[in-house]
């Protein structure tokens, strides 16, 4: 009996952790996406600001 508890424990510990790590990933990549994002638009205004400057 107490083998079978331990088991039903383990697997629902491996699943809570899957989730956790997966929720992880998931936030890294959004917070990568809206940098790359940001990365962007920052090159754009430099680029406007310098072909501004130049003409």
């Amino acid at each position: 009996m107490g083998r079978a508890i331990l088991t039903i424990i383990g697997i629902l510990l491996a699943i809570w952790l899957l989730f956790t790590v997966l929720g992880m990933l998931i936030s890294a990549l959004k917070f990568l996406l809206w940098l790359g994002v940001l990365a962007v638009i920052g090159a754009v205004i430099v680029t406007v600001i310098s072909k501004m400057a130049k003409s």
